[in-house]
């Protein structure tokens, strides 16, 4: 029997939507050769990431093998798939391989984090093949709601997994390649051991919609409209951009794109020549000079992002621009769970403005860029796995996908985070659990969520913060009263006294009778100061804050 194995461990994507990073490998048990497939981020929210910029998977697993590593694979551009690599290449050191329309904007994020760009490599689409190890890995094009979004067709000796990325099925997605279902069942000619599968919209029970439905409808919504319109979608939806340009110039309307990332990919996109005949768009500034019934505002900040250019101009002005009464705004986008509050904000700003504002509740002006139940089941019937491994979904996703495979008589299994899995076989075995967990980036500083530090923040803004200071001279005796500063907190409590003033005045108490052992003793000083302070702060306004203890010692 062999002792080579293949293995598949998500260190992030799988119980999760966001932050996908998933690793293959073929060899003896610990000494496989590796594969990473995506690097991407979640996003922080102030309830439970106060503060945080990003949220990138913890890769110490990975980075202890990276001299096993061979390289990375990027499936496409959506930042929840690619927006780490920048940021976590330095301790990876290894080529970088997407198609061309991802290549590009893996370059531009490489090269703002002073790598070199020419660690990404473009690769063309299947059936051309790059050999990695004991690996040969295809990108067989996808649609999705990106362009050249592509399915990873990875062969070794154990035989073929296809990894879809994330993926719909469309005919005519108006940019980029669509779904060929003649390419994906000759991939499957010669057998798929194991499918690990988007599983995102395994409870929506209809077929997917194209997006070749929308034009007509948001056409037609243009060409109603009175005044400035506005619309907001995913910058990275090139197809539902330009659906929206060309919408606008039908209309008669002047193009304006707001925003760094909205230009970003275009740019991009008109590059690597993978959109073509976009409407001429005009600047900000030459806005000021067509009459606001011919303007049109494509912009960024569909999830409610407060520095995005939706936000802005919800709360006034951006680039000189303002929306007024009468104007329309369209949210051509679906809501991420989560992003819930801050897309309301905007609606309800907007509609204090007296701006219309129009959702994808309707269907009319959104399609999801991910595959149905029935498109899942069409993929399953296409390439007959072996096994199926459902990934890219929280824990209820996958849990329905697998049970979709089951009842389909495929060998299928739920995979979470840090479970590492043999393929190798008729049915998919944990062979073991890897710690992981996230990694934030804070500023310039990374860190580990279990570090504390968020923690702490979320403490200090749940309870306020306490600094107390006492001097002590040189034989140990207080030297004046304790002093407390206080942010976060009422200035009175129940006695209607000064809490400062309550607080210092139990603390003087304290000192006056503490016995020389304990004022000899910094860290018991402190940790009886710091509980004094919580149980007077306590009885005045019914909170314990947090409390920072200086003591400062003349010698």
């Amino acid at each position: 029997m062999s002792s080579e194995r293949l293995i598949y461990l998500p260190l992030g994507g799988a119980g999760e939507i966001g932050m996908n990073a998933y690793v293959y490998g073929y060899g003896p048990k610990d000494k496989e050769r590796l594969v990473l497939v995506d690097l991407g981020v979640t996003f922080p929210d102030m309830d439970t990431t106060p503060g945080v910029d990003l949220i990138m998977p913890d890769i110490t697993w990975l980075k202890q093998r990276a001299d096993r590593l061979e390289g990375i694979f990027i499936t496409h551009g959506h930042e929840d798939h690619i927006g780490a690599i920048a940021h976590m290449y330095g301790h990876l050191n290894v080529p970088v391989y997407a198609r061309a329309f991802t290549a590009n904007l893996a370059r531009r994020k490489m090269e703002e984090a002073g790598h070199d760009p020419a660690n990404v490599h473009t690769v063309q689409a299947w059936p051309e093949v790059t050999r990695l190890g004991p690996f040969t890995i295809g990108v067989a094009p996808m649609s999705h709601s990106i362009p050249e979004s592509g399915g990873l067709v990875i062969d070794s000796p154990a035989g073929r997994v296809v990894h879809t990325g994330d993926f719909k099925l469309d005919a005519n997605p108006l940019v980029g390649e669509p779904f060929d279902p003649e390419m994906w069942a000759q991939i499957a000619g010669d057998g798929v051991q194991a499918l690990v599968c988007d599983s995102t919209n395994v409870f929506s029970q209809h077929p997917g919609r194209s997006e070749s439905e929308l034009p007509e409808e948001i056409t037609k919504l243009f060409a109603e409209a009175k005044g400035l319109v506005a619309a907001t979608t995913f910058a990275s939806n090139v197809a539902r951009v330009k659906t929206l340009a060309v919408a606008a110039e039908k209309a008669g309307r002047s193009v304006v794109l707001l925003g760094r990332a909205m230009r970003r990919m275009i740019e991009a996109a008109v590059e690597t020549g993978v959109l073509t005949e976009f409407p001429k768009t005009i600047s900000p500034e030459d806005a000021a000079n067509v009459p606001r019934d011919n303007l049109m505002l494509i912009t960024t900040g569909s999830q409610g992002e407060r520095r995005a250019a939706s936000a802005q101009l919800a709360r006034g002005k951006y680039r000189g621009l303002e929306l007024k009464e009468g104007d329309l705004f369209l949210f051509s986008s679906k809501t991420i769970p989560g992003n819930e509050k801050g897309v309301i904000r905007i609606i309800n700003q907007f509609s204090e403005m007296g701006v219309d504002v129009v959702d994808d509740s309707s269907g009319l002006y959104h399609v999801s860029g991910h595959a149905n139940r029935p498109d899942l089941e069409e993929v399953h019937r296409l390439l007959k796995p072996k096994m199926l491994i459902p990934m890219h979904g929280e824990h209820r996703h996958l849990r329905q996908h697998a049970r979709l495979g089951e009842e389909k008589g495929i060998a299928s299994a739920v995979v979470v985070n840090g479970m590492m899995m043999d393929l190798t076989g008729d049915v998919p075995k944990v062979t073991e659990w890897i710690e992981t967990g996230r990694t934030y980036l804070d500023g310039t500083v990374k860190y580990g969520a279990m570090d504390g530090i968020v923690r702490d923040r979320i403490r200090m803004a749940l309870n306020g913060h306490v600094l107390v200071t006492v001097i002590l001279d040189e034989e140990d005796e207080p030297l004046g009263e304790p002093w407390c500063d206080v942010k976060g907190l009422p200035e009175t409590g129940t006695s209607n006294a000064a809490l400062v003033e309550v607080m210092e005045e139990d603390l003087n108490q304290f000192l006056m009778r503490a016995g020389a052992k304990t004022l000899r003793d910094d860290d018991k000083l402190e940790q009886e100061l710091r509980r004094i302070a919580r149980q007077s702060a306590f009885s005045e306004i019914g909170k314990k804050p947090e409390v920072t203890v200086v003591v400062s010692r003349m010698r």
